[in-house]
């Protein structure tokens, strides 16, 4: 009798152990499941568009390229290049803007107060350092390194530098060739707001929308100078030469040590931007998601394409920022 009662015992704790492995199975599958679902929402899709400079372009196409491929493969990141002004007319429209605008320059006046009568919030985003650079055709030995105020004159309508030799009289007495971005790119606005302080560039000034063009032709004039972001400069060494600019204490080559606000480089450096469409960002997750990468991983994209980077705790502090969006 004893013995039976044991057995029913034994049974009913065997029958209690089966029933609560089962239940912690199906707590775990619970567990996997809730965990598939939350690695689910955390896949995005959809597109995000951009447009605007052409000198921020690089950085923001392998920004888009790293994204894609590394971040949210269903996502699609369109990136174009009109150039800064002409990127903010796409931007700041009532229906169907681009959801970024990369520039080469801070946003106007007038843009903001177009940006304000649509309702569209727009937040700038600080992405890193440009250095304006000039360049020349490798066969040029006479012009490898110019002082500030040549530099300015060469470009300088009223300072009449025709020939070379007008700049310094051992310099060949051959026509100077000046190229340069055109006016819907920010390079020429910085260009001709903050370093010619808004007076006339010269008119044989050749302006082109591509800078693989001024690239191609600057490869090809012998006596020919241009202006544009250190990024094209650097990445076509082999088709120009970066002139060294003397700022007042000697020669200065623009790079990624010399290129700072504050640094040897400083009187030719400018800040780069993207702006966001916050309603946008607000609208679409995947728009927020690609702002908080961009900063979380400007320093590294930056320095890969011709950039310099911005501090750590600087960007830190925008990714907060934008992840108080969410």
């Amino acid at each position: 009798m004893k013995r039976l009662k044991f057995l029913g015992l034994a049974m009913i704790t065997i029958t209690m152990l089966v029933l609560a492995a089962c239940g912690n199975e199906s707590s775990t599958g619970d567990s996997e499941t809730e965990n598939k679902n939350e690695n689910a929402s955390a896949e995005l899709e959809g597109s995000v568009v951009i447009d605007g400079s052409g000198t921020v372009y690089p950085f923001m196409s392998k920004m888009a390229e790293n994204y894609m491929t590394n971040e949210q493969e269903n996502v699609s990141v369109e990136v174009s290049r009109a150039g800064t002004s002409a990127g903010f007319k796409k931007f700041l429209v009532e229906e169907n803007g681009t959801d970024f605008n990369d520039a080469s320059r801070q946003i106007k006046d007038e843009e903001a107060a177009t940006a304000e009568d649509l309702g569209i919030d727009v937040k700038e985003l600080k992405v890193a350092l440009d250095g304006l650079t000039f360049v020349v055709n490798p066969e040029n030995d006479w012009a490898e390194e110019l002082t500030q105020q040549e530099v300015i004159d060469i470009f300088l309508a009223s300072a009449g530098k025709k020939n070379w030799s007008d700049v310094r009289s051992d310099f060949p007495n051959e026509p100077i060739k000046t190229y340069g971005p055109n006016e819907n790119h920010g390079t020429y606005e910085f260009f001709w707001e903050n370093i010619l302080d808004e007076q006339d560039l010269v008119a044989e000034a050749n302006l082109q929308q591509e800078y693989s063009t001024l690239v191609d032709l600057v490869s090809k004039d012998k006596n020919a100078i241009a202006f544009f972001g250190y990024g094209y400069a650097v990445n076509n060494k082999d088709k120009v030469k970066i002139v060294k600019v003397d700022f007042g204490n000697g020669p200065v080559e623009p790079n990624l040590d010399t290129i700072s606000e504050e640094g040897d480089y400083a009187p030719f450096t400018r800040p780069v931007f993207t702006y966001l469409n916050v309603n946008m960002a607000k609208e679409k997750a995947q728009v927020l998601d690609y702002a908080i990468y961009t900063m979380k991983n400007a320093a590294d994209v930056a320095s890969e394409t011709g950039f310099a980077p911005l501090p750590e705790e600087e960007l830190n502090a925008v990714v907060t920022e934008l992840e108080g969006l969410k």
